[in-house]
């Protein structure tokens, strides 16, 4: 993110953090959490393809544009999980269960 203070841009990548795993007996909550990572692993995944896109004149451009299209690519993780996603969420799903009973 060019032309952007560091300490604004540790915020706000700090903003997106992984979602954490925490123990819970309900099912629909341990499958959210993995389809929250499955989102997150997505809008990662995808950053780099939208990094070099040019924007056109005159409404495109600029450090608003950077963040802006952060945060779309996030959102487009976040449609793609919702949507059934890529397998990642049921992977995560079953060590969630696993690990769980282990314990």
């Amino acid at each position: 993110m060019a032309g952007i203070s560091l300490e604004a841009e540790n915020a706000f990548f700090a903003a997106r953090a992984q979602p954490r795993v925490e123990r819970t007996h309900d099912v629909e909550r341990a499958h959210q959490v993995a389809e929250d990572f499955e989102a997150f692993f997505l809008g990662q995944f995808l950053q780099p393809l939208f990094a070099d896109l040019s924007t056109e004149e005159p409404f495109g451009g600029g450090l608003a544009e950077d963040m802006w299209r952060t945060l779309q690519v996030d959102e487009y993780g976040k449609a793609m999980a919702r949507a059934g996603g890529v397998g990642i969420a049921d992977a995560v799903l079953k060590e969630i269960l696993i690990l769980q009973e282990a314990q």
